[in-house]
């Protein structure tokens, strides 16, 4: 059975009884009794919360008068959380830690309540900016609450320092130990960038000396003009245009001997 446009929920149930009243329906649907006993609501769109924000003169005629909805009202609120504020602070001080390669993928929701954040070095877990995070809500929460925000935050940052110097020590160190071997390690991150710099930075340079030439090139021209066509006469070795009288003489000369010989 189909709905007309604008019909309402709870016309499906009546129609249906009116259907099984008259034997149309042999028997009752398996929703019948639900809905019978609950019925649907009428209402498709989301009512106005009740306003708290009164004043006490005012009475109950005048709830709903002269109020203004909020444009965000169909907006879902704004989730937030004790750690945003902390991250927030973490990654402005340490915005190079966002570079770090870091694993997204997260066994539930709660993955760091499966740690014993009284230090800061997890098994398992890579050191970065999360586990400071977690440090500090620890230092905020278990330490009787004596440690304010900030305080926790230092100690936590230095002991985010320490053990990044001695990661970088540990690396530096190996990487010494291999090549005393003789291991062989390619150009670094620096070298690489370095050297592509260098290459452009030359061919900048080749570029601004060809356009200074050609600029100095107009300078000139506009500074004398007739100096490049006297300039380019006495490479070719002619110094004067030969004159009009001289043409016709070398074109003849060369036709006297064929007219003789012809006579």
């Amino acid at each position: 059975m189909a709905l007309s446009q604008g019909s309402k929920p709870l016309r499906v149930y009546k129609e249906t009884t009116q259907l099984l009243r008259l034997g149309i329906l042999g028997k009752e649907p398996p929703w019948y009794q639900v809905v019978a006993s609950v019925p649907p609501s009428t209402i498709l769109i989301r009512t106005t919360p009740v306003e708290f924000n009164l004043l006490p003169q005012d009475g109950p005629d005048t709830i709903g008068k002269n109020v203004k909805k909020s444009k965000r009202f169909f907006r879902p609120r704004n989730i937030q959380y004790p750690e945003d504020d902390l991250r927030k602070k973490f990654f402005a001080d340490h915005p190079w830690e966002l570079a770090r390669p870091r694993i997204l993928v997260e066994d539930g929701g709660n993955d760091s309540l499966n740690y014993d954040w009284s230090k800061l070095q997890q098994p398992g877990r890579a050191l970065d900016g999360e586990s400071v995070i977690q440090r500090q809500m620890w230092l905020m929460e278990e330490e009787n609450g004596n440690l304010s925000q900030s305080a926790a935050y230092d100690l936590a940052r230095k002991e985010f320092y320490r053990l990044r110097m001695r990661s970088d020590i540990e690396r530096r160190i190996a990487a010494e130990e291999a090549r005393s071997v003789g291991a062989f390690f390619g150009k670094t991150h620096l070298q690489v960038g370095l050297e592509l710099e260098e290459k452009a930075l030359l061919a900048w340079k080749v570029k601004a000396q060809e356009a200074v030439a050609r600029r100095q090139q107009r300078i000139e021209a506009m500074a004398n003009p007739g100096s490049i066509d006297t300039e380019v006469g006495d490479e070719d070795g002619t110094t004067d245009s030969p004159s009009l009288a001289s043409v016709p003489e070398a074109r003849t000369s060369p036709a006297e001997p064929s007219n003789s010989q012809g006579l």
